[in-house]
């Protein structure tokens, strides 16, 4: 008969983090946020909602403004990635539909705007927010354009600052200000529009 094992020991530094509390936590936090906005947004609301204390909560993330800035900026980055199909048509095509997608999702439909606002009142967390979720999100979007350069299909000198705002831009207006639907027809009526301003 084989000895019982010991048991496992806690590694230093620390009570373990359960992936399951903190996965029900993520969820309850972008629920709570959709529901109430940031300003509104508090610990205690985000803990009750996912069937946890505070503490819960204080463990991964120092405050409300911390946790805002780590959990946006991993839904927005995991939601857009700039595709390399090995086309500049096919990779704006795929781009604009995955930024499409992302801002039809019913909890960031109401999210996005919601953060956008709270920025312009709080400069700590716009700075998190555009650390955490436009530089790395634009420098990837730079890296499909770079490579479309390197192929040949863009212009060596190609505006790729301005090429950045022509790929969001349209898709937010359209989805998030005026809220219209998108068709493929429209994406691919786009996606033509945004080739031809970038080798203009």
């Amino acid at each position: 008969m084989s000895p019982t094992p010991a048991p496992a020991k806690r590694p230093p530094g620390g009570p373990v983090l359960q992936k399951d509390v903190t996965r029900a936590l993520e969820t309850a936090f972008f629920e709570e946020l959709a529901a109430v906005g940031y300003g509104k947004l508090s610990i205690e609301a985000v803990a009750r909602r996912a069937g946890t204390g505070k503490a819960a909560v204080y463990r991964r993330w120092p405050s409300k403004q911390a946790m805002t800035a780590e959990l946006a900026s991993q839904a927005a980055l995991a939601y857009v990635r700039a595709p390399d199909t090995g086309n500049l048509h096919d990779d704006i095509a795929q781009f604009v539909r995955d930024t499409m997608a992302a801002l039809s999702h019913p909890l960031a439909s109401r999210i996005v705007p919601d953060l956008l606002a709270e920025t312009a009142r709080n400069e700590e967390l716009a700075s998190a927010l555009l650390a955490g979720i436009r530089t790395p999100r634009r420098e990837n979007a730079a890296g499909m354009l770079r490579l479309a350069v390197g192929r040949g299909e863009l212009p060596a000198d190609t505006d790729l600052e301005l090429g950045l705002d022509f790929l969001v831009s349209p898709t937010y207006w359209r989805l998030a200000v005026i809220r219209t639907p998108i068709s493929d027809d429209y994406v691919e009526r786009l996606t033509a529009k945004i080739i031809a301003a970038l080798k203009a």
